[in-house]
């Protein structure tokens, strides 16, 4: 990947600051990037003409960006073609990764960097007048996902193409995604995204391509002629799943995969008749029911409307794709004996699950598959990855509402769960208890069915994201299923692409090493290890450094237009940027800069290191703490950054709206990445990855990947504090009431009691009354235990920072030493592990 002459001239990005543009192409000559350029600029202005239906005299930017999208995407399709016919040539097994998120980002860098051809864009561009860095300013980010499940599902994606594997990632179309995040007056509201306002340049409707997908109604029951009961489901209701493809570019450009999305539509989109009688409301009911089923991502379950909404969500892009790997198999075998011999189905969490009983029922009832040998295809064929051990995210559905939408899938989940238990017991398994904790119905406080029991039951492996939690998964959640099945539970510790998180997100870093180990590095992430002759040297870490400057000042820019503070890029950058929740522990963040700041007012002459401490995230629209710690930061933000006492030594900073494009500018700039979850809480993070990689050093608890991380980047690299996993489950077997911890802790007790004396809601001083009775009374996170420790954490990190030398070797020893967190090595180990790809 060597830079063209085309691309040394330093160019002035939107932000206004000098950047030399490293998303260089493969341009292996100067004759073949001045034939791209000259091609993509005809194809740029073409599109433009033909397509947008203007000139370069009237474009706006948003049209620049439609034809530059367009005549990419006319550049993936003859690679995507070819993939899609080498797979049927070659008769490959294929790999469907079933996922409710798809958090994609921006794909015009993107894609264009897989391609090999953002120079040679970048210089068509500049001859016609246009700025590629302002373009990508205009793309809006898919809201296809809310955090890490989303991104990880991205990541896995671009993967999969890299390495060739033939797949096809499966999910919902959304029209509006999760939500779009607005801070008014500190607190979160919640607005439609319309990302899809001006359509998608980048997706192919595919309207040839639906299936029929059913909803209640009820079961008829019939003898065959051989004497075997036949069984056939009379849906009440029919929505018609629609496919909408998106390429997959993988590096280079070699393989192309395909998301396909579903759009969910009535089977009438208007009822004539009603319409006639005047009833024009009326007449589009079920073109309105149909359609909000890939409305929004994570509708509200606290409702019974709301409930049902996520359940006919899961299975309407579930059942629409199996129906269309089914197809797709029985095209290319003719056999559905065969099909787990050619396909892998990933479950990525609980989401899917309904798949199981949803193969079943198309292998016994659509296609007279014997039961046990449906059974033996279903578990071969599916895997599942678990991503929490949190029981409200390991979903379970009442019987009744599973009995009231899909009473097909009722029935198959009985007789599987009857089967299984059977077996148990014939199999020498007595005990009630053990029996009970297997079982996929959870007879307690209401009857509902475990959907993560259905998934680990209907695969024949099942991954946990780190080591640690694949161990936790072991002795938690599924105990008594590991003891019965000891060789299902395997790790699969995630990881990132480098391509988005480096070469694209950190073009200063990544011209750097390119410059001092060589381009080959973003072919092969090992190589990051060569960085380590550098660690030492003064001239690298200047520049490293200088590197680092420069995405702060952008990053400063940033803020300063979005909320509106000026942040100084000489101070530390102390970033914690994730969906907000209580066990990710936002809150004790908060609760060390009021800490800070307290003792910045109180201690004026004492030699403090400034610090701006960055917050992003959003809170569930129905999860009322977690958007009221979004209030308090905000608040501690508002007095702190107007105290002129506090002399710039502490900025807090919230910015709205998180998402993949605001996160490419944060990671880069960030000096320590806060990964301080309850340990044992966090599956693995994908966020504590990408900050190593950019050089920001880790303070966290011993909690997911941060143990793997710790393992390579070494003790010295990163700050742990806190209790262990095993502490944690001592510490709760203890009890969760605080007010012992807090007595002991003067710091502590001052910080809460700054906060619920109204310090920082002088309009509302009771505000955080019941916030603080929650950290006293019952701390089930255990902030409280673990806020001493913290705070000890960032005074080390503190005292590194002053000794600029060593933070430097250790920044780039974090980017050194992360290379096995590539999202190519998990997929090549999902690969050779599991799906036998």
């Amino acid at each position: 990947m060597r830079a063209s002459r085309h691309d040394a001239a330093l160019q002035r990005s939107p932000d206004g600051l000098q950047r030399e543009p490293t998303l260089n192409a493969i341009d292996t000559t100067h004759h073949a990037h001045a034939a791209n350029v000259a091609a993509l600029r005809d194809e740029v202005l073409s599109r433009l003409t033909y397509t947008v239906g203007k000139d370069s005299a009237t474009a706006s930017p948003r049209d620049w960006f439609v034809a530059t999208a367009l005549a990419t995407r006319d550049r993936v399709v003859e690679s995507w073609l070819a993939s899609t016919k080498r797979n049927y040539r070659e008769d490959r097994r294929r790999v469907y990764y079933l996922s409710l998120e798809f958090l994609i980002g921006r794909l015009l860098i993107d894609t264009l960097a897989n391609l090999g051809l953002t120079g040679a864009m970048r210089d068509a561009l500049g001859e016609l007048g246009v700025d590629l860095d302002k373009l990508r300013e205009v793309e809006p980010d898919a809201a296809l996902g809310n955090g890490g499940l989303g991104r990880l599902a991205a990541c896995f994606m671009d993967s999969m193409a890299t390495l060739e594997i033939a797949a096809v990632g499966y999910g919902i179309r959304y029209d509006h995604g999760l939500f779009r995040q607005t801070i008014k007056d500190g607190w979160q509201h919640e607005y439609p995204e319309d990302w899809l306002s001006f359509g998608n340049s980048w997706q192919f409707p595919r309207p040839e391509i639906t299936y029929d997908v059913g909803f209640g109604g009820h079961v008829e029951s019939a003898r065959l002629t051989d004497g075997m009961l036949a069984h056939v489901w009379r849906p009440g209701e029919t929505i018609v799943a629609v496919a909408y493809d998106t390429p997959v570019v993988g590096w280079r450009g070699k393989h192309v995969n395909t998301l396909r999305l579903w759009s969910a539509r009535a089977l009438d989109p208007l009822r004539l008749d009603a319409f006639n009688q005047g009833d024009h409301v009326g007449a589009l009911t079920e073109q309105v029911r149909a359609e909000a089923i890939s409305k929004v991502l994570y509708p509200s379950d606290s409702t019974p409307a709301g409930q049902e909404l996520r359940l006919r969500q899961e299975y309407f892009f579930v059942s629409a794709s199996l129906q269309d790997l089914i197809r797709r198999h029985m095209k290319q075998t003719g056999d559905i004996a065969k099909l787990a011999g050619k396909n892998a189905i990933q479950l990525n969490d609980t989401h899917p699950a309904i798949g199981v009983a949803e193969l079943m029922r198309l292998l016994v009832d659509v296609y007279g598959v014997d039961w046990k040998e449906a059974w033996k295809i279903t578990q071969a064929t599916f895997s599942y990855t678990n991503h929490t051990l949190l029981p409200e995210a390991l979903e379970t559905w009442p019987v009744w509402l599973m009995e009231k939408l899909l009473p097909r899938h009722m029935q198959i989940i009985y007789l599987i769960n009857a089967m299984h238990l059977d077996g148990l017991r014939e199999q020498g398994v007595k005990d009630a208890g053990v029996l009970s904790s297997v079982s996929l119905i959870d007879e307690h406080n209401g009857r509902h069915v475990r959907m993560g029991h259905l998934a680990f039951l209907g695969s024949h492996k099942v991954n946990g994201v780190s080591a640690l939690h694949s161990e936790l998964v072991k002795e938690t959640v599924f105990k008594d299923f590991h003891r019965l099945y000891p060789d299902r539970i395997v790790n699969k510790t995630n990881g990132v692409t480098f391509r988005r998180w480096l070469l694209e997100a950190n073009p200063a870093l990544s011209r750097l090493l390119a410059e001092t180990i060589g381009a080959a590095v973003f072919d092969d992430p090992e190589r990051l290890v060569d960085l380590e002759a550098f660690a030492d040297d003064p001239t690298f870490q200047q520049r490293y450094a200088a590197a680092k400057r420069e995405n702060k000042e952008r990053l400063a820019a940033r803020i300063f237009d979005s909320v509106g503070v000026r942040v100084d890029p000489n101070a530390l950058f102390d970033v914690q940027i994730k969906r907000i929740h209580e066990y990710k522990r936002q809150l004790l963040n908060v609760l060390e800069a009021v800490a800070l700041y307290l003792d910045i007012k109180s201690q004026p002459s004492r030699d403090f290191v400034p610090r701006v401490k960055i917050f992003a995230g959003k809170a569930a629209a129905s999860y009322h703490q977690a958007k009221l710690i979004i209030k308090l930061a905000n608040d501690v933000a508002r007095i702190v950054n107007a105290d002129p006492e506090t002399r710039g030594l502490l900025k807090v900073v919230f910015l709205p709206n998180y998402n993949v494009s605001l996160a490419e500018t944060i990671i880069p700039a960030a000096d320590l990445s806060e990964q301080i979850s309850t340990a044992g809480m966090e599956a693995s993070g994908t966020g504590n990855m990408k900050f190593a990689l950019n050089g920001a050093l880790t303070i966290g608890t011993l909690d997911g990947a941060n143990v793997e991380i710790r393992e390579r980047v070494g003790d010295d690299n990163i700050f742990i504090f806190g209790l262990t996993a095993q502490e944690v489950e001592e510490s709760r077997a203890r009890g969760i009431d605080a007010r012992e911890t807090i007595a002991a802790s003067p710091r502590l007790t001052e910080t809460l009691a700054a906060i619920s004396s109204g310090l920082f809601s002088p309009d509302d001083r009771h505000r955080y009354a019941q916030l603080v009775d929650t950290l006293t009374y019952y701390d089930h996170f255990l902030v409280t235990k673990d806020f001493d420790s913290y705070c000890e954490a960032q005074r080390k990190a503190d005292a590194r920072w002053r000794d600029q030398k060593a933070w430097r070797r250790s920044c780039i020893l974090n980017t050194a030493r992360v290379a096995w967190f590539s999202s190519d090595r998990t997929i090549r180990e999902y690969a050779e592990e599991i799906w036998k790809v």
